[in-house]
């Protein structure tokens, strides 16, 4: 890392506060297995269907943290991104675990799943979906930005979200997932005229849509000996299998009519009492016995039953709507894509501009007062583009959205120039300057770890694809040293790495190198006089107090003095031939300690503490100061402030506003040693 700190993050464990968790930040409460009410699972609509079909549920690796924790019986639901709906109500069948399906949710099932944090589930009541304003008010508190929320729900909030599905439930007995081909035959075999049982009751003439086909949920059937029928294959079916799928195919019209109804979805009012009450009727001749109720029935619908001509024409014409609605559904989603593509675009250039005038009033300022020893700069491209009086700012999140931005942040005059960005957003990544190029490597965001390396050239203002890490990592630390650039621990959401990697040039590709003593996820690392310096961290199972060196001529590490208070997510820089562990999360909160390491004592030294605690920040040596920006507070916002140190003056809290809200970025000095 040279001069330069990275921002690092945290293991998962049950320990760390509520919010703001190590790689999990945007992904985590942690409740333990006692507090957990419920669990919130998510899907598309284009994987809806497998799910129900599979009565799997999956989420991304990391998200197991809390998935271990389902148990059989427990309350989960179904989040659509497409239509920003919530679905329910699920129980859980199985407890959560790893890969029950390592090939779920893939294109041809040629690849392993993205989505192994998995538990097998059933239908326990069938709702209407309630959409987002409907269900926000109560996980309100687990709601990190606009439109991202946490998966883990407390007693409290599963219970509101069951009580308000319940008051929606639309079925009293579970549906068939995707009808056997079999028993679609049978359903299609009756005629579309009406057809009187035993009991005098008239049947709902056979409908089949898509509609029907897209309700998947969980459901089984008794057999018997004694009663059988035959489908159109002379395949000898239970009787009571064809009476169940009857009542299921009649469930499903009145259900999909119901919500038509109530949704307003019908052009004009006659439709709808045309539609919807002949199916109620329907549902009432189940219960209806004689002639005298069927002719009240009648006559409450106008005279009108289910033999009447205008019946299979009021059908078709329903499904006829219902396509319509599909495909105005589908024009929708095409035109809010696109407008949100243009939005992002809109936000880019808006961003830029802002730049430009910051760029412009610092000009103007500089022209009408600098002295001293501060140099006027001739143009604003000229200013701009001069990194060796610079800090460059790498990813990272502001609260609402993971960046792939590279800024150039000039502290003298409180301007931030925008560089031409990475090739993906990347958050908990390591950084280091090497041959004159600015080397990016792992990190990731939310729900994704990275194995990608990319290089930025200031020269050309251009970024190269690298040979890729060995493995998927993020919250790893790095630094070059002797013409090689390390890669250090890491970890991947599950497991906490020890390992090192050493990318050699020559060679063209990272080697395994000597692993360290201790796994350390979300630890510090820098360079310092030859050697690799690697501090703090999360092991898997606590915060960690120790401190090891990397001494590239005896091939191996070797401890050197705790540090006294444990830490992770924490930045180290090197300054006038001493370590300076920044800040920090120890287990409990964030912190404003600093500690000092002097190797030719060999001991860690209180530090004046910053103003502000904080973890998940970035920090540089810039002119014989340390500069510290952005993280997060115990309180969970995001650090807008800029802090100082100088030695003999200690913190200073500046004035600094360019770069505002930023966390999980990691920052270097591109120039000069």
């Amino acid at each position: 890392m040279g001069t330069g700190g990275n921002t690092q993050t945290f293991y998962q464990s049950e320990t760390y506060p509520s919010r703001w968790l190590a790689s999990n930040m945007a992904w985590a409460r942690n409740l333990t297995k006692n507090q957990l009410g419920g669990v919130i699972f998510g899907c598309t609509t284009s994987t809806m269907k497998e799910c129900h079909a599979k009565q799997l549920f999956g989420l991304p690796a990391q998200h197991f943290s809390y998935v271990k924790n389902i148990e059989a019986g427990l309350p989960l639901f179904l989040f659509d991104y497409s239509e920003r709906k919530l679905h329910g109500i699920y129980e859980a069948a199985s407890s959560g675990q790893m890969n029950i399906d390592s090939y779920a949710w893939t294109t041809d099932g040629s690849k392993r799943t993205k989505y192994p944090a998995q538990v097998q589930i059933r239908l326990r009541l069938k709702c209407l979906a309630l959409a987002e304003y409907q269900f926000k008010p109560i996980i309100i508190d687990n709601y990190y930005s606009q439109t991202h929320f946490w998966f883990e729900l407390d007693h409290a909030q599963a219970s509101k979200l069951m009580s308000k599905l319940s008051s929606l439930a639309v079925a009293s007995r579970p549906f068939i997932p995707q009808n056997p081909p079999a028993l679609r035959t049978i359903i299609q075999r009756f005629p579309s005229n009406k057809k009187t049982e035993e009991n005098g009751a008239s049947e709902l003439p056979p409908f089949k849509d898509d509609f029907a086909e897209s309700h998947d949920s969980i459901g089984t059937s008794a057999t018997s000996d004694d009663s059988v029928c035959s489908d159109g294959n002379n395949q000898l079916v239970d009787s009571s299998l064809c009476n169940q799928m009857i009542e299921i195919e009649k469930d499903l019209i009145y259900e999909k009519l119901k919500e038509l109804a109530l949704n307003g979805d019908f052009p004009n009012a006659s439709i709808t009492e045309h539609v919807l009450e002949p199916a109620r009727s329907v549902m009432d001749l189940e219960h209806e016995n004689d002639d005298d109720d069927l002719m009240t029935l009648e006559k409450r619908n106008g005279g009108s039953s289910f033999d009447s001509p205008d019946y299979p024409a009021t059908v078709a014409q329903l499904h006829g709507e219902i396509e319509e609605l599909k495909a105005f559904k589908q024009e929708q989603i095409r035109k809010t894509e696109s407008l949100e593509k243009k939005l992002a675009e809109a936000e880019q250039e808006i961003h830029r501009l802002e730049s430009r005038c910051m760029t412009l009033e610092s000009m103007s300022y500089t022209s009408a007062g600098l002295s001293g020893d501060e140099t006027l700069i001739e143009s604003p491209d000229q200013f701009c583009l001069n990194l060796n009086e610079s800090i460059l700012i790498v990813g990272g999140y502001d609260g609402v959205s993971w960046s792939s931005a590279l800024h150039s942040f000039l502290p003298s005059h409180d301007v931030l120039r925008s560089l031409k960005p990475m090739s993906s957003v990347r958050s908990y990544a390591s950084v280091a300057r090497f041959n004159g190029e600015l080397y990016v490597f792992g990190g990731g965001t939310a729900s994704t770890w990275y194995d990608t390396v990319e290089s930025y050239n200031a020269v050309n203002n251009e970024w190269t694809l690298r040979p890729s890490l060995n493995k998927e990592k993020g919250s790893l630390a790095g630094a070059a040293l002797n013409g090689k650039i390390f890669s250090v621990g890491g970890g991947n959401g599950v497991e906490c790495f020890s390992e090192v990697e050493m990318y050699d040039p020559y060679v063209g590709r990272w080697i395994s190198a000597r692993s360290m003593l201790h796994k350390r996820f979300a630890l510090a690392a820098v360079e310092l006089n030859g050697a690799l310096y690697a501090v703090g961290g999360y092991d898997g199972s606590d915060y960690l107090k120790s401190a090891e060196r990397l001494d590239p001529r005896e091939h191996s590490w070797s401890n050197i003095g705790s540090m006294n208070a444990k830490r992770g997510c924490h930045s180290l820089v090197a300054m006038n031939e001493k370590l300076y562990a920044l800040g920090g999360y120890d287990g409990t909160s964030m912190i404003p300690s600093v500690e000092i390491y002097d190797p030719r004592v060999g001991t860690w030294m209180p530090g004046k503490p910053m103003n502000e605690g904080r973890g998940y920040l970035a920090a540089a040596v810039f002119k014989e100061s340390i500069y510290v920006i952005g993280g997060v507070k115990t309180n969970e916002d995001i650090v807008d402030m800029i802090e100082c140190y100088k030695e003999g003056q200690g913190w200073q809290a500046t004035k600094l506003k360019a770069v505002g809200k930023r966390c999980f970025a990691s920052a270097v000095v591109f120039g000069g040693d």
